[in-house]
């Protein structure tokens, strides 16, 4: 599709050029790489531009049965970041990951989504386009307001939302501005730097040579136009009834874990919290492992619940 075809509002992404927007797939693909191959890419057209979806699933048509994950990245990546969760989630459950309009990847964004109800419409749509009923939502940051988002607006089409780390809590600070300014200067240092920066910066990605790539790329490749998500109130999470499950990093600089790991519990009935320690905020990447498990055992548990 033409990249005009993007600019019919200030606040929609857009690729800076065809040329850089095939160079960031091509760093996409070789991240995408790392994990399990998807079985399937689909569109799925919205009131807001077209939602491009990747579809992961077992082998076993029993366990294909199974509630479906719907997975939502971070801002400024697509969902070629969850390369580290696709193949253990996919294992017991099919799996559908998201590149979401106004962020760099495959769907291509023509109304603007940051309007709580228009991203909840947006998200709504998708679901619904791909088939969906029932889903177990899981959002990263900027993902995680999506999902959060979603269980406060558009419930009906959801089992469970995992909130990893997620936006939508507490405004944004500075601290976690010069946090993402700081850890992109440091792609740029030399190798033999950059494990002793991503433990002291808590990026994985400056180890992952393709996942450093794509994040490069990505700022150089796509424009975000979108303002930072406000948190949702106290009263807004208070309506939530959706079994809600919250992952923390102790060292998060975009939230504050231990006063959220005990707030949304008390204000959303039934909602888990937790916080793992020896991380910041990509504790699915850097602990793959153990969020897939912890991920897995509260999916089952609210689909065979007590």
């Amino acid at each position: 599709m033409p990249e005009t075809a993007a600019r019919t509002h200030a606040d929609v992404g857009r690729y800076v050029s065809d040329a850089w927007r095939e160079r960031y797939f091509t760093a996409c693909d070789a991240v995408y790489a790392l994990g399990t191959p998807a079985h399937a890419e689909v569109d799925v057209e919205t009131s807001f531009g077209t939602t491009h979806v990747y579809r992961y699933g077992p082998g076993d048509e029993a366990v294909g049965s199974r509630t479906p994950v719907v997975l939502v990245h971070g801002a400024g990546s697509c969902s070629a970041m969850w390369y580290p969760n696709t193949p253990a989630l996919s294992a017991d459950r099919p799996v559908y990951a998201i590149d979401t309009p106004g962020d760099p990847g495959r769907s291509v964004q023509r109304e603007p989504i940051h309007q709580p109800e228009h991203a909840a419409q947006w998200l709504d749509e998708t679901l619904a386009g791909l088939g969906l009923d029932s889903v177990h939502l899981v959002g990263s940051s900027y993902g995680g307001w999506l999902a959060l988002n979603q269980a406060q607006r558009r419930p009906r089409r959801l089992a469970s939302v995992t909130l990893l780390d997620p936006g939508g809590l507490e405004k944004v600070g500075l601290r976690f501005f010069v946090w993402l300014f700081v850890g992109l200067f440091a792609t740029f240092a030399p190798r033999a730097l950059r494990p002793r920066l991503a433990a002291w910066l808590e990026q994985p990605v400056l180890v992952v040579p393709e996942l450093r790539a794509m994040i490069r790329t990505a700022v150089r490749a796509y424009r975000i136009r979108r303002p930072a998500p406000l948190p949702l109130s106290e009263e807004e999470l208070s309506s939530i009834r959706t079994p809600l499950y919250l992952v923390l990093g102790k060292r998060s600089l975009l939230v504050h874990p231990q006063r959220q790991a005990e707030r949304v519990p008390r204000l959303v009935p039934g909602a888990r919290a937790e916080i793992i320690s020896s991380t910041g905020h990509g504790p699915q990447i850097d602990h793959a492992e153990e969020i897939n498990r912890r991920m897995l055992n509260f999916m089952a548990s609210v689909d065979r619940p007590s």
